[in-house]
């Protein structure tokens, strides 16, 4: 049975839409997609998700710091489905950050009518410094990232006010490297605030958390084709 966009709690978490062939969550900054390795990385968003719904499947992740959107398969047909779509990019995914200093200027030179630029600099894990990854332009593999500035928050609707000296952003990779929002806006000289991997100290201690926020998704539903739309405000 199809419910539609419920945003109701499940249990420990939050179902923005149910339906028989797959969940989208909200996942919360600081805790994990799935499993860790260790007795302390037990708990994260798919295994609690299990506790409702027993036949949810991981399809995709995000960063224990990010929080947002996150779609589960209901069943393994819908998740070779959800997944095909995500190995082949048509899965349309949309950020937002916080990024340390002034954006605007850059903004300007080299966006596009709609406002968006392009990051491209390949990535690939750092190695000596896993979990850390890094750009690298002879080993890396191609990394692409658009960005464009974010429209302000309303006031007084996050929990959280950002810093001053910071600029809002909104991201769309167009690749799906690991933490290649992070490592792309580092890149570029602007790393996102409160990120405890890339940012400078000073940075990463504006926050309290990482400012990176999953906000939208769109897909076509796995079974029906149906175009889904789902959004989540960022806490920030």
């Amino acid at each position: 049975m199809n419910t539609g966009p419920s945003n109701l709690p499940a249990g420990d978490i939050t179902v923005l839409y149910e339906d028989e062939a797959l969940l989208v969550l909200d996942k919360p900054a600081g805790l994990l997609s799935v499993p860790g390795r260790g007795d302390d990385k037990q708990d994260c968003l798919s295994e609690r998700a299990r506790r409702k719904f027993p036949d949810a499947l991981v399809v995709h992740r995000l960063d224990m710091a990010t929080s947002g959107l996150l779609v589960m398969a209901r069943g393994v047909v819908a998740q070779r489905l959800l997944g095909k779509a995500f190995e082949a990019r048509q899965v349309l995914k949309r950020y937002i950050a916080v990024a340390d200093g002034d954006l605007r200027t850059l903004a300007a030179s080299g966006a596009d009518e709609e406002g968006w630029s392009l990051i491209d600099l390949p990535l690939m894990p750092d190695w000596p410094n896993r979990p850390l990854s890094k750009v690298d332009t002879e080993h890396g593999k191609p990394s692409r990232t658009r960005w464009r500035l974010a429209a302000d928050a309303p006031a007084g609707a996050p929990a959280y006010q950002p810093p001053p000296a910071t600029t809002r952003v909104e991201l769309e990779p167009l690749t799906g490297r690991t933490h290649q929002l992070r490592l792309h806006l580092q890149a570029i000289g602007h790393p996102i605030v409160g990120d405890a991997l890339y940012a400078p100290a000073p940075v990463a201690a504006l926050a309290p958390r990482l400012l990176l926020h999953a906000t939208a998704l769109r897909f076509a539903h796995p079974l029906t084709g149906q175009l889904l739309a789902l959004h989540s405000p960022p806490p920030f």
